[in-house]
């Protein structure tokens, strides 16, 4: 099939976790046999060169990129607000990207186009105009649940009224455009559910993401040390929230009885406050050349998350390198955890400590990582998952020849 895929944000560098999801299907997608083409955002929050996408990876998409300023403007702030649209979703169209997007449709047939996450639907109405293509939307997750979960978190009256508002309008927008979809791919069961009681006769799966197994081919031993570790990018809001709650509230009782232990703090866009910190036992890394190479010098992942949807990519990599993972039972949405099992749930201060505690058991550390690793080797095989999107494909289109 040919299919074209509408990215929020180059899907290259994989170095967070809507790139890393969306590589992750393009090569599987393209290792399956489909031919794919990419029209990437290049964000101002997550800009690249162009000239870095490795040759190959250009050759076999002929991705192209349209520059985005997604840069926070009062004005259109308010005028967003006054007139009951989405903010978050408005930045995202501009007359340059829906410029390329009508060039590429009018020279060429797709079988699919797919929305890479809620916002690039912005331009379902181009998709509709120009091509005779099914429209997919892969939404990584429910949008406005995660705005929703902001603004319940957030104590500062003004805040939470502008929050709020946030919410409702994308969560207005994200209801009205499921039904014009001719086909939804959920990253999680818990997503899938929602989608499919607000689409209509939409067909709606969930495929969540997967993994190149040949990355993960062998499991790396466990380190000795037993020191605590967070990777993710810092610019998405509750990844901040969360980190910001376990230095205030967790890591001091954790300093006090282990003078010792390390925390290692790695990630994207490490904001100013954490960076400028003096804090006993935190080790700020930032950005990190390899994730994976990065996770196997330690052995316990931290992710305390109480806002946000869909899944946590950086789990389910931790897990496939069989390291033992703490994280709250919103951070474990969409993977299929035990706790105690493959993963260990804590959602307050008292229970991470306990879990922090309990992990330092080297039998229970390298049982529970050995699990986890199993889990995401049965839930999360790329090439299986790939099977199971084509034959959505299959299902939307009407064909069965491919």
């Amino acid at each position: 099939m040919k299919i074209l895929l509408l990215c929020n944000k180059s899907p290259w560098p994989p170095a967070e976790g809507g790139p890393i999801a969306m590589y992750a299907m393009i090569t599987g997608l393209l290792q399956a046999g489909h031919q794919v083409k990419v029209l990437a955002a290049n964000t101002s929050k997550y800009h690249i060169d162009p000239a870095t996408v490795p040759a190959d990876f250009q050759k076999q998409t002929g991705i192209e990129f349209v520059d985005i300023d997604l840069k926070i403007r009062p004005l259109d702030a308010l005028f967003n607000f006054l007139s009951a649209q989405s903010y978050h979703v408005s930045r995202f169209r501009t007359k340059a990207f829906e410029k390329k997007l009508i060039e590429i449709l009018q020279n060429d047939a797709f079988d699919i186009v797919q929305a890479e996450m809620l916002y690039m639907t912005v331009y379902h109405d181009v998709i509709r105009k120009y091509s005779r293509a099914r429209f997919i939307l892969r939404a990584h997750n429910i949008e406005h649940l995660i705005w929703q979960r902001i603004a319940l978190n957030n104590h500062n009256p003004l805040k939470k009224y502008y929050l709020s508002h946030l919410f409702l309008t994308l969560k207005q927008f994200e209801l009205e455009i499921l039904p014009k979809t001719d086909g939804i791919i959920a990253i999680t069961p818990t997503d899938a559910a929602f989608m499919e009681q607000n689409s209509g006769k939409t067909p709606v799966i969930s495929i969540p993401f997967g993994i190149d197994l040949q990355k993960y081919k062998v499991a790396v031993p466990q380190p000795e040390t037993t020191d605590l570790f967070h990777i993710g990018s810092m610019n998405w809001y509750p990844n901040e929230e969360g980190i910001l709650w376990f230095l205030s509230k967790v890591w001091p009782l954790i300093n006090q009885e282990l003078p010792d232990f390390k925390f290692y703090l790695a990630g994207r866009r490490m904001p100013d406050w954490i960076k400028n910190l003096n804090v006993n036992g935190l080790v700020v890394v930032g950005e990190v050349p390899d994730a994976l190479e990065f996770m196997n010098q330690h052995a316990v992942m931290i992710v305390p998350l109480f806002s946000g949807s869909g899944i946590r990519i950086k789990i389910i990599e931790a897990m496939a390198a069989g390291r033992a993972v703490i994280s709250t039972d919103i951070g474990t949405e969409g993977i299929r955890t035990a706790h105690e099992e493959n993963i260990l749930i804590a959602n307050t201060v008292d229970e991470f400590v306990e879990m922090i505690k309990k992990v330092q058991d080297a039998d229970l550390r390298k049982q529970i990582g050995i699990n986890a690793r199993n889990l995401v080797l049965s839930e999360h095989n790329n090439t299986l998952l790939m099977q199971r999107l084509t034959n959505f494909y299959e299902k939307v289109t009407g064909s069965s020849a491919y």
